[in-house]
């Protein structure tokens, strides 16, 4: 992969990585943060419904999922940086063959290539330490 391949996927990491630290800090600043009762916007002493109690869980219990699977992309995000400077971003982790460049423009943080990828989704390759 030429170097303008290489700034161009780099560039393309570091804007979805900036994006979702930006949603995760949403997540943290208006959902985690808040309490029950201020979630609900009920300020007063008394209890709330207990059905109004499992919608808010559960509204807070789908943002911690969204969270979850957001940080684990930017995990990723950070792997396919760190494989940009180190000179194996492209490389298919399993095969060590090229990733296609078309591969990369939809999952610029892929480690595998499709056929890895088919593989190990089913279950015929294994997996490392993810």
């Amino acid at each position: 992969m030429n170097k303008k391949d290489l700034h161009h996927f780099e560039e393309r990491l570091i804007e979805e990585r900036m994006k979702l630290l930006k949603e995760l800090g949403y997540f943290e600043d208006k959902i985690f943060s808040e309490s029950q009762r201020n979630a609900a916007g009920d300020l007063s002493a008394y209890s709330v419904h207990m059905a109004d109690q499992a919608s808010d869980a559960q509204e807070r219990e789908k943002a911690y999922q969204m969270a979850s699977v957001e940080g684990r992309l930017v995990y990723h995000i950070d792997e396919a940086l760190a494989r940009i400077k180190d000179g194996t971003y492209g490389c298919c982790s399993a095969c060590g063959k090229r990733i296609k460049k078309p591969r990369l423009e939809v999952v610029p943080h892929a480690r595998l290539c499709i056929k890895c990828k088919t593989a190990e989704e089913n279950g015929d390759l294994e997996k490392d330490d993810e």
